[in-house]
């Protein structure tokens, strides 16, 4: 833990119009739930008439300050000098050296009210350490998992858990000099206060439109098994992929792969391996259209991850009206009530999830109705009207009750 700061962060009338600084590790274009989350929060930050920047790394590589849009609403975006992570697909990163003077220069010059930061890893933690130096307003929002970075990082098996505690070590360091830290599930906030002892940590969801989403309730949907997300190691595909391959062949069951990452190519040999091809298919990554439309025709979602801690794949499945598989692991139970809106399985376990994605593709039509039902009820609980509300209220430096996603109104 850091000593506490010498200058009392100033308070916001609740009224006022509010400039905020969001901190980001990675941001739109990327595609990955943190991402996702923080476009989300700019956005509707922009849409209630707040002053919102963001710090995030450049894709090109490229330092620049432009207003960019995203989810339809213009913000002021500081890119940063970055360079690619060669063990990784797509992730690019900015030097700790340059993150912190240009975090002062930014404060300085826009001299917010509050910074946001989503990462402790690398923008998070220059730019906190400066905000903390100026006497800002820190909140921090945790949406990491070591296995989201271990299987990125070439070591010796031996080694993997003292990352692991360096890591959270880290977390604890950094998220102690915010003022309010959140994570989006209550699992996942218990999860960082036993790694970081850190306490009082705030579990506010990340969020949804559901009003975005084309449920289907057509009675010509095929048995079309459905994936969002990055096809890496913790989201655990192969187990996905051997068990719609062991699915009994009358029910001509497909499954779509929508996203790309670094096992593409190794799970496209798998399905191959398995006499699969035609069965599975994989889109790579798909434009925010392209991905509601694959959600709309399927019949269920799947989703065999480990390491979510919230998973907004998930919560825009349920926003279709889809019936949810999902592995009993992390933050997924938050979201998948099992036998009211899917089924939750073993993780890893490819005979249970046969089990259960067999069930919800035998389902007489009523029954199946009721489950999509089930799913549109649930995700009320995690409007993102909610979660802005909540966000406003720290940011404003006011206590708040984390919203119970479970409360929804019949």
């Amino acid at each position: 833990m850091v000593p506490p700061r010498t200058v009392k962060p100033r308070r916001p009338s609740t009224s006022s119009k509010l400039c905020v600084v969001i901190g980001c590790d990675t941001f739109g274009p990327d595609v990955n739930g943190a991402a996702k989350f923080a476009e989300r929060l700019a956005s509707g930050l922009v849409e209630r008439g707040h002053e919102v920047h963001v710090v995030a790394p450049s894709p090109t590589g490229k330092p620049m300050t432009r207003t960019e849009v995203h989810e339809g609403q213009p913000m002021t975006v500081h890119r940063l000098r970055s360079w690619r992570w060669i063990f990784h697909d797509w992730m690019r990163f900015a030097l700790p050296w340059e993150i912190r003077p240009e975090s002062a220069k930014i404060l300085d010059r826009v001299k917010p009210d509050v910074v946001h930061f989503q990462s402790h890893i690398m923008v998070g933690n220059g730019l906190s350490a400066e905000a903390q130096k100026r006497g800002i307003r820190l909140v921090g929002t945790n949406h990491f998992m070591p296995e989201n970075l271990v299987d990125f990082i070439p070591l010796p098996r031996g080694l993997e858990s003292w990352l692991t505690r360096r890591l959270w070590n880290a977390a604890a360091r950094i998220f102690g000099r915010a003022e309010s830290v959140t994570t989006p599930t209550r699992r996942a906030a218990d999860f960082l206060e036993e790694n970081t002892h850190l306490t009082d940590v705030h579990a506010i969801s990340c969020g949804i439109d559901a009003h975005h989403y084309t449920p289907n309730f057509g009675s010509e949907l095929g048995n079309r098994i459905v994936f969002v997300g990055r096809v890496t190691g913790e989201k655990k595909l192969d187990v996905l992929i051997r068990a719609v391959s062991q699915l009994d062949p009358a029910l001509d069951a497909h499954l779509e792969i929508v996203g790309g990452g670094d096992l593409l190519v190794a799970h496209r040999a798998l399905a191959a391996q398995l006499g699969m091809s035609d069965r599975v298919h994989f889109t790579g990554y798909a434009s925010e259209e392209d991905l509601k439309k694959a959600l709309t025709e399927a019949k269920l979602f799947a989703m065999p991850s480990i390491a979510e801690l919230q998973s907004i794949a998930t919560m825009e499945a349920m926003a279709t009206a889809l019936p949810v598989v999902g592995a009993n692991a992390m933050a997924l139970p938050h979201l998948v009530h099992d036998g009211e809106n899917g089924f939750l399985f073993e993780p890893n376990n490819v005979d249970d999830l046969v089990e259960k994605l067999t069930r919800v593709l035998t389902m007489d039509p009523q029954r199946l109705d009721e489950m999509k039902r089930a799913s549109l009820k649930f995700i009320r609980g995690h409007d993102i009207t909610r979660t802005l509300d909540t966000f406003e209220a720290l940011y404003r430096g006011e206590h708040v009750v984390d919203p119970d996603p479970e409360l929804t109104d019949d």
